[in-house]
């Protein structure tokens, strides 16, 4: 599996290809967001919803052996681009490794030019639930 880096720079070497293409990046991460596996039905309740997000966003963390699955949706393909992005770095791992680890990739792909300040807003909410949700775990232990 690769390092929670190796994913960021992954996708930083992925979003660098659209050049600042606005257009082209935004359909890509709604592409990545339609790539995302389906979430289910059960977990699309209230009691997952992230608050402070524009649009309804759920996660859905469990806890795997020692480490954090999460599952994600939402109603808008943009913020489902988004959070897929998440998953893709935090999702099967540690608590301890989410923890620790810092997300460069956001500033590296110029997230604030492609998303205005309420997606960046439900971005951050997204980012602290996770987060949430590694500490709650590693606190059970």
């Amino acid at each position: 599996m690769k390092s929670i880096q190796e994913v960021q720079d992954e996708i930083i070497e992925n979003f660098s290809l659209f050049d600042g293409d606005m257009e082209s990046t935004l359909f890509y991460l709604m592409d990545l967001g339609k790539k995302l596996p389906a979430m289910e039905a059960a977990h699309q309740t209230d009691d997952f919803i992230v608050k402070g997000c524009q649009s309804k966003v759920w996660l859905f963390p469990q806890k795997v052996e020692e480490k954090i699955v999460f599952e994600a949706d939402s109603n808008t393909e943009i913020t489902k681009g988004l959070v897929s992005l998440l998953v893709q770095i935090w999702s099967n791992r540690t608590s301890e490794e989410i923890l620790n680890s810092e997300l460069y990739f956001i500033d590296k792909i110029g997230m604030s030019r492609m998303i205005g300040s309420q997606r960046s807003n439900g971005f951050a909410s997204m980012i602290k639930q996770m987060k949430m949700y590694a500490l709650a775990y590693q606190q059970s232990n």
